[in-house]
């Protein structure tokens, strides 16, 4: 059915590109990043955007004669497109306006007009009767937030997407939203909840219009293992998913990213983190805000789970475990304890790192008093407002 086709529109790698050539770190990448995204710009002759890059500082140099060609078949295009829907309108009935209106506005959102095909794609909402199309429309609006980084149009499109699913979308739909609503909290730093979302739609995975397969099962893998507890992690990702087993060989720092991890190869571990910080967080438009963060947090785990098996622990070998030197163990080690990421102590004169693992108890009774003092003081300013 026509209502069933999803164009793979905007095209989400050219913010990609783009994100690489105004990047000087990967300067080395950068003349394939400008081939592939004048490419992609040509083959859906995306004038409108083409002319916004062109105009910041981005590594595109204009090339007016594509300019203007594109432009001039943007415009023969939108004629016929207007012309279409005029006849609609005038001789025939609400499912064939609909259906010009949805052809005008993806036309205006593949060739990357943003205020043009936001107008015109809630338009076309507001006259498709169906609950899919709707559904359809709503996540193409998504989708233009995520290629122009807005997150005001991407959070509100979300929230109309969950609501017209509520009301009786099908399964696939249900499934490409919880692959949309993933990715946004990725993008925002919720790793936990973008992971459980990323994996509940593993074997089910049908949303190639926003995300290609590998790049969804990479970021699965990134988001889990940060998250998910050791015996979690082995289940959900190591061993017992087909689909992530038939992709880690194209992407092997994942996998020795997990295993290592699982293991206790925490000398491993740690190349295979700086490699990953390098190949997939750094270059990615969507994780590289978060790069250091996620590197940072996978450290405390490794510590954390190495520290949980030892009373106590020499610098020395500790370093060695890790494959580092003692002065950066000492250093790094200093600064998670000041911050209280980790539960031990340094002592400098003997070299050792004793553990102090806190009680379960205490730990119980200071969430009870928080939140005890949380309750007490709503309830002193709704007895204000009541009396």
């Amino acid at each position: 059915m026509a209502d069933d086709v999803v164009f793979p529109i905007p095209n989400l790698e050219l913010p990609q590109h783009l994100f690489t050539l105004t990047s000087p770190a990967f300067a080395h990448l950068h003349d394939n990043a400008r081939k592939e995204f004048v490419q992609g710009v040509q083959a859906d002759n995306m004038a409108p955007y083409y002319r916004a890059v062109t105009s910041l500082q981005s590594g595109i140099v204009l090339d007016q004669s594509l300019l203007e060609a594109m432009e001039k078949e943007n415009a023969e295009e939108l004629t016929k497109l207007d012309d279409r829907l005029a006849e609609a309108e005038k001789t025939e009935g609400e499912s064939e306006i609909s259906d010009a209106l949805k052809a005008r506005a993806n036309y205006l959102t593949r060739i990357g007009d943003k205020e043009r095909s936001v107008e015109a794609q809630n338009l076309a909402l507001e006259k498709t009767p169906g609950l899919g199309s709707r559904i359809d429309i709503v996540l193409t609006l998504v989708r233009i937030g995520f290629f122009f980084g807005d997150q005001k149009l991407i959070t509100e499109n979300l929230k109309k997407a969950e609501a017209l699913i509520e009301e009786g979308g099908d399964w696939d739909r249900r499934n490409r939203l919880k692959v949309y609503n993933g990715l946004h909290l990725l993008s925002i730093r919720q790793f936990k909840r973008g992971g459980e979302l990323f994996t509940d739609a593993l074997s089910t995975f049908t949303a190639s219009e926003l995300i290609s397969y590998n790049d969804f099962v990479a970021l699965t893998v990134i988001a889990n293992t940060l998250t998910l507890k050791r015996v979690d992690l082995k289940k959900k990702v190591n061993h017992l998913r087909p689909e992530v087993n038939q992709v880690l060989p194209e992407l092997p720092i994942l996998g020795d990213l997990v295993k290592n991890l699982y293991e206790c190869h925490y000398d491993k571990f740690f190349v295979a983190l700086a490699t990953l910080e390098q190949t997939h967080l750094l270059p990615s438009r969507i994780l590289s805000p978060h790069a250091r963060y996620y590197v940072r947090e996978l450290r405390i785990l490794a510590y954390t789970q190495l520290l949980e098996s030892y009373r106590s622990l020499t610098l020395e070998s500790l370093s060695g475990a890790f494959g580092v030197s003692v002065d950066f163990v000492d250093s790094e080690l200093s600064r998670f304890i000041a911050n209280g990421r980790l539960h031990c102590s340094i002592d400098k004169v003997h070299g050792v790192v004793e553990t102090t693992r806190p009680s379960l108890k205490n730990a119980q009774y200071e969430t009870v008093i928080k939140q005890g003092d949380v309750l007490l003081n709503e309830v002193q300013r709704l007895s204000k407002v009541l009396y």
